[in-house]
């Protein structure tokens, strides 16, 4: 069964979005394989960040775990010294360990030398919080440094995205694409009732541009992954919350499948 929304489904932001987040990368590289010339190979690679402050999207991004230990007073009484016992605590926290995070990367590479002509970042919730934003923006700057054009996917809508723009357009989702030795950012600023764009994928002089169709990556995606039957639609998606005009449209077309 199809995805009801039309193009990002919100519904994939919460904790499916490691699943979502592999495959959709996958798929990207299966659909720009057959696009490229001789020249260029596609390779699906990975990078490890350490998150340390995964309590932040537990239930969203990671599995439900438990957080704590509720002390019962009557199974648990408090200890000695008569009039003086000790106060049961009200809860008992475990230490935050931090978690390893793989985040996948799609790379467009020249087939002769194994340069870095492409990369293709589809963001993940450390990327875009602190501390791990920060390490992100210097990875960005690097990519640029080394004459790699990068296009940046970002599918959720929680965090500070990464380009800080006084003019960056509000949306629910944004994909830039910042092409190598040009001081410019191309942005696709898309909400939740819009498709996501057809955009280009620079490859090395004197080369044209390749395309990328997005939304049928994730189209494909939900199908082949039959997301559906992982999905409560009636509940609220992940948050945070929708105004109640988007609320009250997510809920005319989710009335259509349930």
């Amino acid at each position: 069964m199809p995805s009801p929304f039309p193009g990002m489904d919100p519904y994939l932001e919460g904790h499916l979005w490691p699943d979502v987040h592999n495959s959709l990368a996958y798929l990207i590289s299966v659909q720009l394989t057959p696009r490229l010339g001789e020249a260029y190979i596609v390779h699906l690679n990975s990078y490890i960040v350490e998150d340390t402050s995964p309590e932040e999207d537990v239930g969203i991004m990671y599995p439900d775990v438990e957080l704590f230990r509720k002390v019962d007073s009557i199974k648990e009484p408090a200890e000695g010294y008569g009039e003086n016992a000790i106060t049961p605590e009200t809860v008992v926290l475990p230490a935050i360990k931090p978690v390893e995070v793989h985040i996948p990367m799609v790379e467009v590479r020249d087939k002769k030398s194994n340069k870095l002509i492409t990369a293709i970042e589809i963001l993940s919730p450390v990327n875009k919080r602190r501390p791990g934003l920060q390490p992100y923006r210097e990875k960005r700057l690097r990519l640029h440094r080394g004459g790699a054009h990068l296009i940046e996917i970002d599918l959720l809508r929680r965090g500070e995205r990464p380009l800080a723009h006084p003019h960056l357009p509000k949306s629910h989702y944004l994909i830039t694409l910042i092409r190598a030795g040009q001081g410019q950012t191309q942005v696709w600023a898309v909400d939740v009732k819009e498709p996501l764009p057809v955009i280009p994928i620079p490859l090395k002089a004197p080369d044209k541009d390749t395309f990328l169709a997005l939304n049928k990556a994730l189209k494909d995606l939900y199908e082949q992954r039959a997301l559906d039957k992982s999905i409560d639609y009636s509940e609220a998606p992940p948050p945070p919350a929708f105004s109640e005009e988007e609320q009250k449209w997510m809920q005319g077309l989710i009335a259509g499948m349930l």
